[in-house]
């Protein structure tokens, strides 16, 4: 019975702390945010933003996306690259007002996979981008979107 008092009390008084601003949150710790990649207008400044002058064609980036999307508010992409050594994975839609619609870093020795939800007003080619070993790998597959799902 005891034990339940000290813990509610300790609990207790470490919310009084927080609520009156004795303890701060600490600094958050995150990555570097790509500013000109994001507010990019075009597909190519977009990529150039992202450092990838030149692209080589793969297989080993596979692009799962629908054909056809019916909703072009939530088209789920997901990107799986089999490249050794992958660093990050980013994703274009090349005819959003903003093409440049994800990024993500990957850590070494993680398994190159990502799945997002993309907004694409149009239908568009989505192209993905990898990073490794210092070079860039790209992808491409095209997104049918229709109205109200006629295509």
């Amino acid at each position: 019975m005891k034990n339940l008092r000290r813990d509610f009390l300790k609990l207790s008084a470490a919310a009084c702390a927080a609520a009156a601003g004795l303890l701060k949150a600490g600094a958050a710790w995150a990555a570097p945010w790509n500013k000109a990649g994001f507010d990019a207008k075009t597909a190519a400044d977009a990529q150039s933003s992202l450092g990838a002058g030149s692209l080589i064609d793969s297989k080993d980036i596979i692009i799962t996306a629908p054909d056809i999307a019916e909703n072009g508010a939530i088209v789920p992409i997901a990107i799986t690259s089999k490249i050794p050594n992958t660093q990050s994975i980013a994703i274009i839609a090349e005819k959003n007002p903003f093409p440049l619609a994800a990024s993500f870093d990957i850590s070494a020795g993680g398994e190159a996979y990502v799945s997002t939800r993309l907004k694409m007003g149009q239908t568009s080619n989505v192209r993905a981008i990898v990073k490794a070993d210092g070079r860039f790998y790209t992808a491409i597959k095209e997104v049918k979107i229709t109205v109200g799902g006629c295509g």
